[in-house]
């Protein structure tokens, strides 16, 4: 039985847009999970901090679930999907409604172990 080479962490209904997500999910994509933590808390944006704990989340499901060394991973694949979206109400002139989408989001990180060269 081969090992597994290979640990995610998802955090399901994120009150953020997914497209502000991606927007910082593209600075850590393809980086070791050292430079990626460092980027995530220098990066002054909303979805920083929810993608700092689920980082560590990866980090520690590699290592405990799968006996990983935390110095080999890098982040593979971090994405963001939409998730239901909050419709609501916002009063406009002359009666009239307008609607707000306060738009969720279901964000996946997967890391992996850097092949020995």
């Amino acid at each position: 039985m081969e090992a597994r080479t290979e640990a995610k962490a998802v955090v399901r209904y994120i009150r953020i847009s997914p497209r502000k997500v991606n927007i910082v999910n593209d600075l850590i994509r393809n980086k070791p999970v050292g430079v990626a933590m460092g980027i995530l808390k220098n990066t002054p944006k909303a979805a920083s901090e929810v993608l700092i704990k689920l980082l560590n989340s990866a980090i520690a499901n590699a290592e405990n679930n799968f006996g990983m060394n935390p110095d080999d991973l890098y982040v593979a694949e971090a994405y963001a999907n939409a998730g239901p979206t909050l419709k609501r109400i916002r009063p406009r002139a002359q009666g009239r409604a307008f609607r707000i989408l306060k738009r969720t989001c279901h964000i996946t990180i997967v890391v992996r172990e850097r092949e020995a060269k």
